[in-house]
């Protein structure tokens, strides 16, 4: 019998490389972000700048992912990468995970670029790539939520995810937030998904 809820191992030393040096490069920055001789160069230049500022460069399209606002930002950041992220890597393999995280993360910078002219900083965009990917694959296995802590199958999280994610993006709510950052990650990694033609798991 296969067991459908989703317990991602918690040993750090089991945690696949690409992840674990996701987690660390972003802990870096982090840090580095709020070190007085760095901030205001990772700010001005490493941030995902709106084209028409003049402070845009193409390769923030890549480093945004790597910076965050906050502390309760970045962890909820990582823990869903961590999460949802483990089993796509031992799955496909570092190389492969990493081209799919990046190539969402990016997706997800360009269509935010498209549509607003904020300053954007922060991985969610590519971990909403991942959590469509883990959705897509492992649709009826269960994710707890915490508020309220109920069992969901990660097909209909995900669905939930992405269409809060719609009506605050159209309606404006919950200003400072890249909504359509996190649609990018979504729409950008299920197009790559299908052109890799993966499949989920039946049951």
């Amino acid at each position: 019998m296969q067991d459908n809820h989703f317990q991602p191992n918690t040993q750090f030393s089991l945690f696949p490389p690409a992840i674990k040096n996701l987690l660390i490069i972003n802990g870096l920055v982090y840090v580095a972000q709020f070190t007085p001789i760095t901030s205001w160069i990772l700010d001005n230049y490493f941030s995902l700048w709106p084209i028409a500022s003049g402070n845009f460069y193409p390769w923030q399209l890549v480093s945004y992912m790597f910076m965050h606002g906050n502390l309760s930002h970045i962890f909820f950041n990582l823990f869903a990468l961590w999460m949802f992220g483990l089993p796509l890597e031992q799955k496909w393999g570092s190389s492969k995970f990493l081209t799919y995280y990046f190539i969402t993360g990016i997706g997800a910078g360009i269509l935010q670029l498209l549509v607003s002219d904020a300053i954007v900083i922060g991985a969610s965009g590519a971990v909403y790539g991942i959590l469509l990917a883990f959705g897509m694959l492992y649709p009826n296995r269960y994710i707890y939520m915490l508020f309220p802590p109920i069992p969901m199958k990660a097909k209909y999280f995900v669905l939930m995810f992405g269409f809060l994610e719609l009506i605050s993006g159209v309606s404006g709510l919950n200003s400072g937030i890249a909504h359509f950052a996190h649609l990018g990650g979504m729409v950008f990694g299920f197009a790559l998904l299908k052109l890799w033609k993966v499949k989920g798991e039946a049951y």
